[in-house]
């Protein structure tokens, strides 16, 4: 074969040769067809979508991923959708100036958010409440709750007193339009529920020996799953256990991807995973002792 042809007539993707380098002296074939396919997907695109697209288990994502991370070619975190910038409407100050004249929802919802957060909202920051409320389709009401809760949340993790940016509460409004909270009742049921289980995570981030700082939002959101899903401070501590063995530091998706092998399996205990994990031990076990006990037949012979 005398060399290849790449045909160059077709739309093109650009790679820095740096970041090729990088993926050429790590030699994983994983890593760097997810990070092809990443560069080649115009938008945002969740994990889950990554995973159906290529046909990848979780586990075999995770690890792609993981590598990426360590060498700097995708950002860490486990933000399952495109940040709120790349999707959101532009507006100008004279479309604001419209929406403050002709929308009475919003120009009520403009002087309850400043009463909220203390402050005089400045054109970035009404450019995001409109992006929200008139892009997003979210009511008054329910941008209301969200500013609230965003707030709670702050106080909760920097004291008395402090305030979300706009930027976080939009993020956690588009976190919000992917859980279909566009009324005021689900919105609180929402709330009730995250409520709930905030008086759970102690107990969680003591399986996952983090201590002395507060959970970050995708690290709620991950506890949040779980203790959905129903899995015990115990499993998530045997599962976090695994994480470090392999992976040698905490890495949340790989975590969570175990959890998740152990419920299609049915073990939902630390027992059940014991009893799992020895089964094929006592299989092999067993079909050695009748081999020797075979050969004992045949040698008494």
């Amino acid at each position: 074969m005398s060399g290849y042809i790449v045909r160059d007539d077709e739309k093109t993707v650009s790679l820095p040769a740096q970041r090729l380098d990088k993926l050429i002296a790590r030699a994983d074939g994983d890593a760097a067809l997810l990070y092809l396919f990443l560069l080649r997907t115009d938008g945002g695109i969740t994990p889950q979508e990554v995973q159906s697209r290529l046909r990848w288990s979780e586990l075999r994502f995770s690890a792609a991923e993981h590598t990426l991370q360590q060498l700097g070619l995708l950002d860490g975190g486990a933000a399952p959708a495109p940040e709120p910038a790349e999707e959101r409407a532009v507006y100008t100050t004279d479309d604001i100036a419209n929406m403050l004249e002709g929308d009475r929802g919003f120009a009520m919802l403009v002087p309850q958010t400043e009463e909220k957060l203390g402050k005089k909202l400045k054109t970035a920051d009404l450019q995001i409440l409109a992006g929200l409320y008139d892009d997003l389709g979210m009511p008054p009401d329910v941008i209301f709750l969200l500013v609230g809760h965003c707030i709670s949340r702050i106080e909760g993790r920097y004291g008395p007193g402090r305030r979300p940016t706009m930027r976080q509460i939009e993020k956690e409004g588009y976190y919000w339009a992917r859980q279909g909270l566009f009324d005021q009742e689900s919105a609180a049921r929402y709330l009730k529920d995250y409520a709930a289980k905030r008086q759970q995570m102690g107990t969680y981030l003591k399986a996952l020996q983090i201590a002395g700082r507060k959970p970050v939002d995708s690290e709620e959101r991950y506890i949040a799953k779980w203790i959905e899903k129903g899995y015990s401070p115990e499993l998530v501590a045997l599962a976090y256990d695994q994480t470090i063995f392999y992976k040698k530091e905490l890495n949340w998706r790989y975590l969570s991807a175990i959890l998740r092998r152990w419920e299609e399996k049915g073990w939902r205990t630390p027992e059940d995973v014991e009893q799992g994990t020895k089964a094929p031990k006592q299989t092999a076990q067993r079909q050695s002792d009748d081999k020797t006990d075979w050969m004992k037949k045949y040698i008494k012979r």
